[in-house]
């Protein structure tokens, strides 16, 4: 991370709360906004990577603080919210970034790996959304970045995954019809294959997925980060209910 020079500031004085902050793209994401001048809570189940990052940011003159946060878990929630605003004085953004993958196949799916992907997946995005809603609503509107997948889009992944990052998808553009009258934005943004501790495992080589995508590289968490960024700032202020594919060209197929 460069030291904060004042030289862009696209969220001077935004409050963002991001959850799965502690690494890959919550992590970028949380440098880039308190760069651009954002106060920054970041919420995540990884208290040490968390706590670290919290730190880099303010060494260098960024505002941030960290949060325990199981976004299954709405107690979790209004915690994070009440500590939000109790530090920073008012949510202004919600990433709703942590996510999980468990590689069952059909033949494999358990009802256990099942419920938990749809409970971290989804189920968190609803209970960021609902808590968060009611204090956009009271300072006249907010930004609401859902990170779903290309696994929400099209069919290849696994059955809970994709299931989960579908309803991402579509609950993001229901959101944003419900409250596009209290001037809360509400839109997605759909990854292709970034190079994050999520795809360390992959059962397939990185050549293989370089060979699927027309830009023939993977992408960089930063990348997403930025598509965040525009969404979260007023530079959006007539987009909701939009869908932002980062996927290389993978889609466009």
């Amino acid at each position: 991370m460069q030291e904060f020079d004042g030289a862009s500031m696209r969220l001077l004085d935004k409050v963002a709360l991001i959850t799965g902050g502690s690494r890959g793209m919550g992590a970028a994401e949380a440098q880039l906004f308190a760069q651009e001048g954002a106060n920054v809570v970041i919420g995540d189940v990884l208290e040490e990577e968390g706590i670290e990052i919290a730190k880099r940011i303010k060494s260098i003159g960024g505002q941030c603080i960290f949060t325990y946060l199981d976004v299954t878990n709405p107690d979790d929630w209004e915690h994070a919210v009440r500590l939000t605003i109790s530090t920073f004085g008012s949510v202004d953004v919600l990433v709703n970034n942590a996510g999980i993958l468990i590689r069952e196949d059909l033949d494999s799916v358990t009802l256990e790996g099942w419920d938990k992907v749809l409970d971290v997946n989804a189920k968190g995005v609803l209970w960021g959304c609902k808590s968060v809603v009611p204090e956009m609503q009271k300072i006249g509107g907010g930004s609401i970045v859902n990170i779903s997948s290309i696994s929400g889009i099209v069919g290849l992944g696994y059955p809970a995954y994709n299931a989960s990052k579908g309803a991402v998808r579509s609950m993001t553009k229901n959101l944003a019809c419900l409250h596009a009258g209290d001037n809360i934005r509400v839109n997605s943004i759909h990854p292709g294959i970034i190079r994050t501790d999520m795809m360390k495992n992959d059962p397939h080589s990185q050549k293989d997925w370089q060979n699927l995508i027309p830009l023939g590289r993977w992408g960089e968490s930063i990348e997403v980060a930025y598509g965040a960024l525009y969404l979260a700032s007023d530079e959006s202020s007539f987009v909701t209910g939009s869908e932002l594919v980062i996927d290389g060209g993978w889609t466009s197929q």
